[in-house]
């Protein structure tokens, strides 16, 4: 038993509305889990309730990775926009080490996390040129390139959901518009709900919200009102999906993929479906993908963060 012990690793996934967390074993096998939402007052707090969720776990790990939906380089987080609170750099590594006794921490990009999870034990493995699609309260992408994860210069590579699919469009979270984010990230279509009841059309959208005791439409509730054919949510939800069919039919052409794995909140809600309508709106975008292209949904749900993300803390425990 004290030999499996020294082998778990915590992995931290945290998303714009919980962190999830659980230990790791050098199988990519999750054993323990804790959730909570995701604070909305800034870096410390998120810190805080990381370290908490860790201590819930009943076993010490030997080492922590974390994802987090922003930028990220050499330990430090250039920029979340999806997180209330952050408007500077953070050092998220040294910050949550010393609040874990010194423990290594790795760190990287929520959605290059989720895609690295999906390439070491699902939807993702054996697969050489990855993109990882993960939808939830923004748009987050990650990228395996010739068979090794890629992340650019500064940590940025793979932000699909910044790509522009619509020149002077909608206003982005990031502050640019026409971002596929800005008409498929939950938190912009729930804006985009809101000022549209005001003008007079109406929706069960925030019914439902209110039902399921959530403070934003989740994916869960999302899912519910797509379910019940409510007009408005399906109206806009449709415009997601033209909108990243634009910005992934585009990724392939540049990049020449064979896998593209959609994941995140709404893929966990609506499954393989929602994998098909996306694959269909990138078709007409598309100028020679391969034969072989698979469009896939992503087969660890809300696991492949904490996989990818304890896999950079076992990285760190070996480094160091």
């Amino acid at each position: 038993m004290a030999k499996n012990k020294q082998l778990l690793v915590a992995g931290v996934d945290v998303g714009g509305t919980n962190i999830e967390v659980g230990l790791v074993d050098d199988q990519h096998k999750v054993h323990g889990r804790a959730k909570a939402p995701t604070p909305s007052e800034g870096p410390d707090a998120v810190l805080d309730t990381i370290a908490e969720l860790i201590g819930s776990l009943g076993e010490d790990p030997v080492a922590v990775g974390v994802g987090i939906p922003g930028v990220v380089h050499e330990g430090e987080v250039l920029t979340v926009p999806n997180l209330g609170g952050w408007h500077e750099q953070v050092d998220l590594v040294g910050g949550l080490g010393s609040r874990l006794d010194g423990l290594p921490v790795a760190l990287g990009n929520d959605a290059n996390v989720g895609l690295l999870g999906e390439w070491l034990d699902g939807a993702a493995k054996g697969s050489r040129h990855v993109l990882g699609l993960w939808m939830g309260t923004g748009v987050g992408g990650g990228l395996i390139l010739d068979g090794r994860p890629y992340t650019g210069a500064r940590g940025a590579a793979g932000e699909i959901g910044h790509v522009v699919v619509l020149a002077g469009g909608a206003l982005c979270s990031c502050g640019r518009r026409g971002c596929a984010e800005a008409y498929a990230g939950r938190r912009s279509m729930a804006g985009t709900a809101g000022s549209m009841v005001e003008a007079g059309r109406t929706t069960a959208l925030f019914d439902i919200m209110e039902a399921e005791d959530k403070p934003t439409p989740t994916s869960k509730v999302w899912a519910q009102a797509l379910d019940d054919g409510d007009e408005l949510a399906t109206t806009l939800f449709d415009g997601a999906i033209e909108h990243l069919g634009i910005a992934v039919g585009s990724t392939i052409n540049l990049l020449d993929l064979d896998v593209v794995v959609v994941g995140g909140g709404l893929a966990e809600k609506l499954g393989q479906d929602l994998a098909d309508r996306i694959g269909e709106a990138a078709r007409p975008w598309m100028l020679r993908p391969s034969p072989e292209l698979r469009i896939v949904v992503s087969a660890l749900g809300d696991d492949a963060g904490v996989v990818g993300a304890a896999s950079l803390g076992r990285a760190a425990l070996l480094v160091d």
